[in-house]
């Protein structure tokens, strides 16, 4: 293992000029936890995959149109329902 850089004066865990006081454990900055997201977050995303999935099989083993609009539009109401909870343009952290 690496010996860490140490102030000789003072012993501290830092080297003098580099910024860094000290180190921080695991957990306790603000922004290191993690989000699961809203559940409407998850209903919207689940909504358009399952659109891209539909419009994605209608192309085989032949272009089948009217399921590939039936798709574009599932999708469309997932984007919608994103859109609309403000699912991407909250800030979440």
């Amino acid at each position: 293992m690496a010996e860490q850089a140490t102030d000789t004066v003072t012993g501290a865990g830092a080297v003098a000029g580099t910024g860094a006081a000290s180190t921080v454990p695991h957990g306790t900055a603000p922004h290191s936890e993690h989000n699961p997201g809203r559940p409407i977050s998850w209903v919207g995303t689940s909504i358009t995959i399952v659109g891209f999935i539909i419009g994605g099989v209608a192309f085989f083993p032949k272009p089948n149109w009217y399921l590939f609009w039936a798709g574009a539009a599932v999708a469309i109401v997932g984007c919608l329902i994103l859109l609309f909870s403000k699912a991407m343009s909250e800030d979440w952290y």
